[in-house]
């Protein structure tokens, strides 16, 4: 349970006494600043005393005795919690150590992490050193347990095997079942996927939704069956369905769903006025989508949208703890909370100028302090460069499937009837129709067949990259797409782009395949040259990492390209299956 996860020692518990008693110094001393006390929804003057990682007293007094400590007079600071990210995705191209380092200089220093990558791509045992060694760094990080795949995997059973999912469950670090993507299954009757949540419910954890566009009626038996929270709504009404039968909503704020303002629009419109059942996410956004910021970028919409502000501060901190059941750990700045603090210049402006994570200053005057997050060994987790000792030619890429697939948007894609000759070696630039390759990472299978609407006159891209870990090839030149795998190969994973046998840009992957190893801020810059370049030849939607995850995606409609071959989500079926190589 969550007390396991910070079960402070005996004599560091008595050390904290012993600093009220003035027997020993705080570490720190944040003297006559002005906090947010969420208690009293003031905002108030105190000094905060903290040792080590731990807050341990906010109030009048001073310490008696302050040898060794750091004063840091904080007249002219506003303090408030540090903001909590509940819904992070933390393998969208950037890594869960990169993307907790690039938070915290937004003042986000507690990340709920999705475990997707590490259950597919890692053993039992490499997954729980992962997370027992993120404990160290001064981020917080917890973590979901998820029950599906969100696709048709080859060895569904194996990797989601009950086994598997109740150590997930049952690690002090994870404190929710989900997100259910599979809850058609479950609907459906899947029994098993039923008792892992009363499990989760047993164990005191949340279960999180993945319900958009539900009806009431399937709402009202999504929390029959133990749902506690969605993140899915996209308009006001929406979030009323919600909230009427009972659910937590997270308000998203994404690079694929940038719903937020428009929502606090409706929410206005619909007279609701009560803010403690909200919190904020940014479910998993693109790197480039964080330039902004990331959760002090919601409060500040938030706040210019017309939410009381003390409401807008709690939706990413106070009401998440309290929903995560562990308001005695995180949300506020009060006596035994972890010392996680944003000092802000302005009341109205949640981008915080200093930072304290766990007591350890990581951000202070606006600048960056080094050498706080890593470096770590992937290497000791399973995270290495992709090897791939197969080849790939021409002679895999033979298309004859009658139908292809194509893009709604970013992420939704259709069936549409091929009426092109896709024998040639080359399509016509003028349409835009491409090759599509899915192929195993071990080149035990592959899928070929057109996509529709995603460029014009790409030559060719690979990419490593994608929801399950294996292939994707797209182009219009059948040889620069073999020259594409060829180089992403040399590189040990990763996206590139080719046009007449030259590279156009690449995004190294070197944590298997699916991960860099760069900091956000670099990363950042790879990832604006690609989508670029992409815009160049013809991408029209706003997010091609989350087109190249969610190709294989089955918890959105219509049709989707997966290691069983196409799929019928609607009627879930195999319509073509995989050939095998």
């Amino acid at each position: 349970m969550l007390e396991q996860r910070y079960r402070w020692k005996n004599k560091h518990l008595r050390m904290h006494v012993s600093v009220l008693e003035g027997k020993t110094s705080p570490t720190i001393l944040l003297k006559n600043a002005l906090y947010l006390n969420q208690t009293f929804r003031k905002w108030m003057r105190a000094n905060i005393w903290i040792y080590d990682d731990r807050i341990v007293y906010v109030g009048e007094n001073l310490p008696t005795y302050i040898e060794g400590c750091e004063i840091v007079d904080c007249t002219n600071e506003i303090l408030v919690p540090g903001y909590i990210e509940p819904h992070a995705h933390p393998f969208q191209l950037y890594n869960p150590l990169t993307l907790a380092a690039y938070a915290s200089q937004f003042g986000t220093t507690t990340l709920i992490n999705d475990n997707m990558a590490l259950i597919l791509h890692l053993k039992k045992r490499e997954a729980f050193s992962l997370l027992r060694d993120l404990r160290s760094i001064p981020s917080t990080m917890y973590w979901w347990c998820r029950f599906d795949s969100q696709t048709e995997l080859m060895n569904e059973e194996e990797i989601f095997s009950h086994s598997n999912v109740k150590a997930w469950l049952e690690h002090d670090a994870v404190l929710q079942g989900g997100e259910l993507t599979g809850w058609p299954k479950l609907l459906d009757g899947d029994d098993m996927m039923l008792h892992w949540i009363q499990e989760a419910k047993r164990m005191r954890k949340q279960i999180e939704g993945h319900f958009p566009g539900a009806s009431e009626k399937t709402l009202a038996k999504m929390t029959l069956l133990g749902a506690d929270c969605d993140h899915e709504a996209m308009t006001g009404e929406e979030v009323y369905n919600r909230l009427i039968q009972g659910y937590m909503v997270s308000l998203r704020y994404s690079s694929i769903r940038p719903d937020l303002p428009q929502i606090l629009d409706d929410l206005k419109r619909l007279g609701i006025e009560a803010y403690d059942k909200f919190m904020f996410n940014t479910d998993g956004s693109s790197s480039t989508f964080y330039e902004q910021g990331m959760n002090d970028q919601m409060i500040r919409i938030a706040i210019e949208k017309g939410v009381p502000i003390v409401d807008a501060y709690n939706m990413a901190t106070l009401n998440i703890a309290r929903y995560y059941n562990m308001e005695h750990l995180h949300g506020s700045i009060a006596t035994g909370r972890i010392a996680n603090i944003n000092f802000l210049s302005n009341i109205e402006d949640p981008s915080p100028v200093s930072v304290l994570a766990k007591g350890k200053w990581v951000k202070r005057n606006g600048k960056k302090v080094d050498d706080m997050y890593g470096p770590i060994n992937w290497d000791d987790y399973g995270f290495k460069p992709m090897e791939i000792n197969w080849s790939f030619s021409v002679d895999d890429l033979q298309f004859s499937m009658p139908f292809g697939i194509k893009m709604e948007n970013s992420v939704i894609a259709k069936p549409y009837s091929i009426s092109i000759d896709a024998s040639d070696d080359q399509l016509p630039n003028e349409s835009d129709e491409c090759y599509f390759t899915l192929i195993d990472r071990q080149g035990k299978w592959r899928i070929n067949t057109l996509l529709k609407g995603f460029a014009t006159n790409l030559s060719a891209l690979a990419s490593s990259y994608s929801n399950t870990g294996d292939i994707i090839i797209i182009g219009k030149n059948k040889h620069d797409m073999v020259n594409a795998f060829n180089r992403m190969k040399e590189l040990g994973g990763g996206i590139v782009m080719m046009e007449d046998a030259q590279i156009v840009c690449e995004v190294p992957l070197d944590l298997n395949g699916i991960m860099s190893g760069l900091p956000i801020e670099k990363l950042i810059e790879q990832e604006k040259a690609l989508l670029r370049e992409l815009r160049e030849r013809g991408y029209q939607f706003s997010d091609p990492i989350y087109s190249l995850a969610f190709f294989s995606a089955t918890h959105l409609p219509y049709i989707r390209i997966t290691q069983r071959g196409m799929y019928d989500v609607m009627n879930k079926t195999v319509l073509f299956p995989s050939i095998m190589r």
